[in-house]
């Protein structure tokens, strides 16, 4: 009886190795690889390069003072559309000391010679009159009356341009800032208060104001060394701006530096593109933007993911299902790329089932 169990035991032990050995070999063995397939399909292929660079105006330019002092008033703020000649700033002058003194003692000079130089007419007047002198001597007293009446005008303008910045007599104001162009005041970085420095030979002055034409805008940006050389001036630039998500705009390629500028160890090269104005789209200065520069272009054209290309030496081929999961390579000749997609020129037609990699 006990040989029976002994027997029986054995055998059972015997089984479950079996079974188990079995359980194991079975889960470790791999099922057979399925691979997917996909069609050539047609599509627009764009070969791009891309810039980085910001939105500005063509043309801007900066308002300034004529004059030094302290704002006085300001008559446009940033955003308001302007004319050509229109009031910008007025300016209060802080008169230089020296300055206006010499203006007020050249006026009580000039006055004092004009007194004399009147004087002395009503007298050689009476010895005109009296057929003493001759009229050519009587009319040198009269010119020098006039030109000492022309110094007390030209004293009295000279005290006011000192003082105010503007001469009374003649109406011109230079303590007043005059925009000298038709557009919009892009910004106004003084304040009332303010004081300002006249623009002269030896300094640029304080900018009053900025102001550009927003109707002519253009991208301005850099592009890399290893990419300038596949692009030329006419080519069209689609621009992502990060403002405007949902809109492209299109500018045109019109300049290329002929000198690169090194930055962080790499060589950039600025280029500018004339910007196509969307009537519903206002541009802002300063936007920051990415250009799309179209190398090449095809449209509606065989294509495939250029991943599943094989490359044998100087040779490219993809796999065709030829049965069920049967696969042979194909060689084919590829056109232009886009880093995603291939152009097919020859090899496969749009049935192909090409496995994918």
């Amino acid at each position: 009886m006990k040989k029976v169990i002994t027997i029986v035991l054995i055998i059972l032990l015997v089984a479950s190795f079996i079974g188990t050995g079995y359980f194991l070999y079975k889960k470790s063995e791999k099922p057979a690889e399925v691979f997917e397939t996909e069609k050539p399909f047609y599509t627009d292929i764009v070969k791009k390069t891309v810039a980085t660079g910001t939105i500005n105006p063509r043309k801007e330019i900066e308002l300034k003072s004529q004059v030094s002092g302290v704002v006085e008033e300001i008559y446009v703020e940033a955003g308001d559309i302007v004319k050509n000649n229109q009031r910008v700033a007025k300016i209060k002058i802080i008169p230089d000391v020296v300055a206006l003194n010499n203006a007020q003692m050249r006026l009580k000079t000039a006055k004092i010679n004009f007194e004399n130089a009147q004087k002395e007419l009503n007298r050689q007047r009476g010895l005109f009159d009296d057929q003493v002198i001759s009229e050519f001597e009587y009319n040198q007293f009269l010119l020098d009356f006039n030109l000492a009446r022309q110094e007390v005008d030209a004293a009295e303008n000279n005290l006011d341009l000192v003082k105010e910045g503007a001469s009374k007599k003649s109406g011109t104001a230079s303590n007043i800032v005059y925009s000298t162009a038709n557009g919009m005041a892009l910004d106004v970085p003084v304040k009332e208060g303010t004081f300002v420095i006249e623009t002269n030979t030896f300094n640029d002055g304080t900018t009053i104001a900025s102001v550009a034409d927003m109707n002519e805008m253009i991208f301005e940006g850099k592009v890399d060394e290893s990419e300038v050389g596949k692009i030329k001036e006419g080519m069209e630039l689609v621009l992502k701006i990060g403002a405007l998500e949902t809109e492209e705009i299109t500018a045109k390629l019109e300049y290329i530096s002929p000198k690169g500028i090194e930055e962080e160890g790499a060589i950039q090269f600025e280029i500018r593109a004339a910007i196509n104005r969307k009537e519903d789209v206002f541009l802002r200065a300063g936007y920051s933007a990415n250009a799309d520069i179209v190398l090449d272009k095809r449209d509606s054209v065989l294509a495939i993911k250029e991943s599943n290309l094989i490359f044998i030496e100087d040779s490219t081929f993809v796999e065709v299902e030829k049965g069920e999961q049967q696969f042979e390579k194909q060689l084919v000749k590829t056109g232009l790329s886009d880093g995603i997609n291939i152009e097919i020129l020859e090899g496969v037609t749009e049935t192909a089932q090409i496995k994918k990699l």
